[in-house]
């Protein structure tokens, strides 16, 4: 089957690169042939307060991978979109920021039927996180014109069905790590903890950085947390946070995007990874967190806590509560119990879950009457 993936890829970094990139290299492993159409210029700098590119690929590059889409011409989306349904018989678009994709996926997903493809949408995100009243709008015109709406966790499969009536599956996301070139995991000692607590990624108020602050500082702890990734909106609310606290001396905040080469020694000088979100679809962290044998502390919100198993491999939460997440933390550190958790750790197999999204992927693959404009 002629497959084409719409979405970021390199030299645009983060998940959904990583993701769009993995889903192309695992279709053609698959026999398919597949083909990757990124971006030129994804969205505005404006939208995007951080930095949007990275020099080094974070995992192998696919190829074909063609970078000739842009939001700067809208006459070229309904152009490029029947070029690249000419060349396909399923066009998977990924879904991450509806209110930024909608115009141009609409161009691309007209000119694309026009050319006789048939529509997939892998929706990350159902709405922007921070939503408005026009996103609704937005993302009901979108979804309406798919063949097939790929969501991640139950959740989103629920808020997506008020607001489409086109056919809707559930599938859990596949591990899509970042492999750069040259990087591996720093040895550490297995028996040793380091009183240190890692959060990293792009630091919004939807991911609950400021419970964590308030979690630690009112736990009978003595952990250390290190913040590392880029602040929406700048640093200076967090640092007075931090301050009013009284954890200057406990928080180390590392400002910057995390380039994928600087994970392994980020997370072998932790003793677990904390994803304190308020509310979540899903994240890669904690399965990489696990590739790197340190347990997780999560919320539980989305599908973000699927990954891990309440007092095996992580400490589980309720979201936006910070006494929930200050127990948790004082849990992790009981006696003995850290250690415990790490030692129940285990890498995933990447190859079945990647199978069964496939399969759960191309059922929109199936004949079916086009859809009216």
């Amino acid at each position: 089957m002629r497959v084409a993936v719409v979405g970021p890829a390199h030299p645009y970094k983060g998940g959904a690169a990583l993701h769009t990139t993995e889903l192309a290299h695992r279709l053609a492993a698959a026999g398919h042939q597949a083909a990757i159409e990124s971006w030129s210029a994804q969205y505005p700098k404006r939208l995007y307060p951080g930095q949007l590119t990275v020099d080094e690929p974070e995992m192998p590059l696919f190829e074909p991978t063609r970078r000739t889409l842009s939001w700067r011409n809208p006459l070229g989306w309904l152009r490029h979109g029947r070029r690249i349904g000419a060349a396909s018989d399923v066009v998977v678009l990924q879904v991450h920021s509806t209110s930024v994709q909608t115009l141009p996926y609409l161009g691309i997903i007209r000119g694309a039927r026009s050319a006789g493809a048939r529509i997939v949408l892998i929706v990350n995100n159902v709405l922007p996180h921070e939503a408005r009243a026009i996103d609704k709008h937005l993302a009901r015109a979108l979804y309406r014109r798919a063949d097939l709406l790929l969501v991640h966790g139950a959740d989103s499969a629920r808020l997506i069905g008020e607001l489409s009536d086109r056919p809707v599956v559930t599938a859990a996301l596949p591990p899509h790590l970042p492999r750069p070139a040259g990087a591996s995991m720093v040895p550490g000692d297995a028996d040793a903890l380091h009183d240190s607590l890692l959060f990293f990624g792009l630091v919004r108020p939807y991911k609950g950085v400021d419970v964590l602050l308030r979690a630690l500082a009112r736990a009978d702890v003595t952990a250390r947390l290190v913040v590392a990734g880029e602040v929406w909106g700048g640093a200076d609310d967090l640092r007075a946070l931090i301050t009013e606290l009284a954890l200057d001396e406990r928080v180390t905040l590392r400002e910057g995007y995390v380039d994928a080469a600087e994970l392994p020694a980020l997370l072998a000088g932790c003793d677990a990874l904390v994803l304190p979100y308020r509310h979540a679809t899903g994240s890669q962290n904690a399965q990489l967190a696990f590739e790197y044998d340190r347990p997780v502390i999560v919320t539980r919100t989305g599908a973000l806590a699927d990954a891990v198993t309440d007092g095996v491999d992580g400490i589980v939460c309720a979201p936006d509560d910070v006494a929930a997440l200050a127990g948790a933390l004082e849990r992790f550190y009981a006696p003995g119990e850290a250690l415990r958790l790490r030692g129940n750790v285990k890498r995933s197999d990447a190859t079945p879950a990647w199978n069964s999204y496939l399969d759960s992927l191309l059922a929109g693959a199936a004949p079916e009457a086009a859809r009216g404009w």
